[in-house]
């Protein structure tokens, strides 16, 4: 890699269930960045439907034609600690 440095963005969400606007915000963002990190995260004033897991597994599927997303979750830390950890430039 040249001498830039890797444009990272994390992109928090419950995500519960992935919709069609967050992945219209990750298509964006992809183009925008050299990575994309989609943070499923756990929202605590929120019943979710479906587990951290099956939201990571839904947002796999429809991300299979991005070679630049990865998903990950946060489940006990901040996000200003994640975002620090793994050098991100952005928040989406």
């Amino acid at each position: 890699m040249s001498n830039r440095q890797r444009r990272v963005a994390v992109c928090p969400g419950s995500f519960d269930p992935v919709t069609f606007g967050h992945l219209d915000i990750i298509s964006r963002a992809s183009k925008l960045f050299d990575k994309v990190i989609v943070l499923v995260s756990a929202n605590l004033d929120k019943k979710p439907v479906f587990t951290l897991t099956e939201r990571l597994l839904m947002i796999e599927k429809v991300t299979t034609g991005f070679d630049n997303i990865v998903i990950d979750i946060l489940e006990d830390e901040l996000l200003a600690d994640y975002v620090s950890r793994v050098n991100a430039n952005a928040i989406v």
